[in-house]
């Protein structure tokens, strides 16, 4: 059994009419972005553990808005849509990458939370390394699906 948690992430996005924004701008004292979209304008950074049965707390994408206009002067909320996506996480902050313990020719590849876009190139590789019986570029003991 791995503990596998959800974390839930908000955002809204405005229309493009609602900044000039050009580049991505981090607020990382206050807890939030914003960041320019070829659709819009995203406000996010909201995440919280609260399963997949809970209905949506949009309270939280409406507070990170809040925060954003009092940055940035002038930001138009008019029109947004507001998000909320599941991230499959786990309570180490750790993915699994690993071969299961009754059949190793299944290899595990979860749990990145907020970050599996941004690993997922260096985790397939991982994976790749694995399934060929090649030596992975680092030791993968930290993220084997057995640590639970």
């Amino acid at each position: 059994r791995i503990p596998l948690e959800t974390e839930r992430g908000y955002n809204t996005t405005l229309p493009k009419t609602a900044f000039d924004v050009k580049r991505q701008l981090i607020f990382s004292g206050h807890g939030f972005v914003v960041t320019p979209l070829e659709t819009g304008v995203r406000v996010g950074g909201s995440v919280e553990l609260g399963g997949i049965e809970r209905p949506p707390n949009y309270a939280r994408a409406k507070a990170l808005l809040d925060k954003a206009q009092k940055f940035l002067p002038g930001l138009d909320p008019a029109g947004g849509r507001e998000w909320m996506g599941l991230r499959p996480s786990l309570p180490d902050s750790l993915p699994v990458i690993g071969g299961a313990r009754k059949a190793g020719t299944i290899v595990y590849a979860f749990g990145h939370g907020h970050l599996g876009l941004t690993q997922a190139a260096a985790t397939g590789r991982l994976v790749r390394d694995l399934i060929l019986g090649q030596n992975p570029v680092f030791d993968l003991f930290p993220f084997s699906p057995n640590r639970f």
